[in-house]
């Protein structure tokens, strides 16, 4: 089992539990996700991340932008300024199977996708 968390996030991997294997969650909130639902999160949130980088120097200080992105089920948002932003998404799959919404606070969203960054590819 792989366990990394903080304050307001969670991400573990236990390979064990098919075929939900990894438990995401933040501030109030978790939920089960296959190896490759968590896969596709993962590899959003750090696309997101490198938009945003991509985008700070464009920013002026206080500039707030919103970027999107939709792979299949899964719709991403990364919302705020240079210094904090809010991460949410959305997974719907198909075939009547089980929905979710979650998000991480500013206060949580940066130490999130540092921790999965260095992660890589292995969560799950």
């Amino acid at each position: 089992m792989q366990v990394q968390e903080g304050e307001g996030w969670r991400w573990l991997v236990d390979p064990a539990r098919h075929p939900f294997s990894v438990l995401v969650g933040g501030p109030g909130w978790a939920v089960e996700l296959t190896a490759a639902e968590a896969g596709e999160l993962q590899r959003g949130l750090l696309e997101l991340l490198r938009e945003h980088c991509a985008l700070a120097a464009q920013l002026m200080p206080q500039e707030a932008i919103t970027l999107e992105l939709e792979r299949g089920q899964l719709w991403l948002a990364l919302e705020g300024d240079l210094e904090a932003w809010t991460l949410r998404f959305v997974l719907t799959p198909s075939g009547g199977l089980r929905a979710v919404e979650g998000s991480w606070p500013p206060s949580v969203s940066q130490a999130l996708v540092a921790a999965l960054g260095a992660l890589g590819n292995n969560s799950g």
